[in-house]
């Protein structure tokens, strides 16, 4: 299954957010991690995709310093994500200020994970997203085809 769509939420006073029903159900059953995301985001990511990407990096030279960059970025403020009876899970205040979360935020499915923007970062993003000559240039050379 694929994390897909868009849910606009807010995150209540303690920082919870309810996860969409159809995420949810991949969540407590395989359990997962959320994670600082790499454009100013928070990415939430099934445990056996965070295991892979651990074994990976960890299968990487300590000496190269942008690999112990990428550890640090990655898992400094990694945190497992428990889905409660209402469907929540709850972010830290270290990734809440991070992503700048306040009160509403937006998460959209990223295929393998999905990730949780603030709203006014989401609108910025997708604003970027829906500019055809931007996409037509960035994304040729990623080769895209379908058979």
């Amino acid at each position: 299954m694929f994390f897909l769509g868009q849910f606009y939420h807010t995150l209540d006073e303690k920082g919870r957010l309810t996860v969409p029903a159809r995420f949810r159900e991949l969540l407590t059953s395989e359990g997962g991690f959320i994670m600082r995301g790499f454009d100013n985001n928070l990415m939430v990511v099934l445990t056996r995709t965070f295991e892979a990407m651990s074994h990976r990096l960890n299968q990487m030279s300590m000496t190269d310093p942008t690999v112990r960059s990428l550890k640090r970025f990655l898992f400094s403020g990694a945190d497992r994500v428990d889905v409660d009876r209402a469907g929540r899970i709850l972010i830290t205040q270290y990734l809440r200020q991070v992503a700048s979360l306040e009160s509403d935020v937006v998460i959209v499915g990223s295929g393998h994970y999905f990730e949780i923007w603030s709203l006014e970062n989401w609108t910025e993003q997708d604003k970027d997203l829906s500019d055809p000559q931007s996409n037509a240039q960035r994304y040729a050379v990623l080769n895209l085809t379908f058979e």
